[in-house]
């Protein structure tokens, strides 16, 4: 495959994975790039191929997981072959790598990984990254692009064209999910879904999303309990436990007597319970509410 077709192939696994297509259009996807594609850097670097195969990675279907991985190692051994080995999981990753020198070069001490933005990722909007959100043709979704870019592209080092892919593909599949009129309940869910993937104590929920894991069509319909965090979850779980336990704590048993009458509707149908108000030695203090016309009162 040329570049052209190659690139051609990234996109269809872009579009399946927005679309949540099933597990055999990646498989054959994924089949044509293993049988097709002969990788060299220069080729993945142009296509960006690698770092779409490499999110197939997490896919739900063990199978599908299990082709990307072979052939994100395929790729890596025959970069390896072409280049010596320098810059092989950079290039097949998508993340930059430094250029190559000429003759022996000797070892240089082990550098942090590079980032592929350069702005801090807690600075991140479409302003700092200057992307052009009118997409759509439509004011209002516009600028709900911009909104879910926005949140999208808080605390990660994605690169811009990667977040509003992922931004428009959300914002496609809320349109569709409000049959495809920007009302309220579109709105609603837009400012929903930005609330939280602007959390910055629920990182995973933006990880999750970018890498695919979650899909747009998927990520619109979660319920609140679903978008939570682990911890967020389990803490919950925790409280609400814990209130099921105080609700279930034995209360006092009342016992209804007929020895004991009303002073106000002289009905002798009385519940009454008993307890040590004062000292041990003196008597309990009976406590009476009439079951009748609701009167209370107590004596020792």
């Amino acid at each position: 495959m040329d570049v052209r077709e190659v690139e051609l192939r990234g996109k269809s696994i872009a579009k399946a994975m927005a679309e949540n297509e099933p597990s055999s259009s990646f498989m054959k996807l994924l089949g044509d790039l293993k049988t097709g594609v002969k990788a060299d850097e220069d080729l993945l670097r142009k296509t960006k191929i690698g770092v779409t195969v490499n999110r197939l990675r997490t896919h739900k279907d063990p199978a599908v997981a299990r082709l990307a991985q072979e052939l994100v190692n395929k790729w890596k051994d025959e970069v390896k072959k072409g280049k010596g080995g320098a810059g092989v999981a950079r290039a097949v990753n998508g993340t930059a790598s430094p250029a190559p020198g000429s003759g022996t070069q000797s070892p240089t001490p082990a550098k942090a990984p590079v980032r592929k933005h350069n702005v801090d990722p807690d600075k991140r909007s479409h302003k700092t990254d200057k992307i052009d959100y009118h997409v759509t043709g439509n004011e209002t979704r516009d600028n709900c692009v911009r909104l879910l870019y926005d949140g999208l592209a808080l605390m990660t080092d994605e690169l811009p064209e990667d977040v509003l892919s992922v931004a428009k593909a959300t914002e496609a599949a809320a349109f569709a999910n409000a049959d495809s009129l920007t009302n309220d309940t579109y709105k609603t869910k837009i400012r929903s879904l930005f609330q939280n993937l602007k959390n910055k104590s629920n990182p995973g929920l933006r990880k999750r999303v970018l890498s695919g894991e979650i899909t747009p069509k998927r990520f619109v319909i979660m319920t609140h309990d679903e978008l939570k965090s682990a911890e967020r979850r389990a803490e919950d779980e925790r409280m609400e436990k814990e209130n099921m336990n105080n609700a279930m704590v034995a209360q006092v048993e009342k016992s209804i007597s007929k020895e004991f009458q009303c002073g106000k509707c002289k009905q002798k149908q009385v519940s009454y319970s008993q307890a040590q108000t004062r000292s041990a030695d003196e008597p309990m203090t009976t406590f009476c509410e009439c079951m009748n016309c609701g009167n209370r009162w107590k004596f020792s």
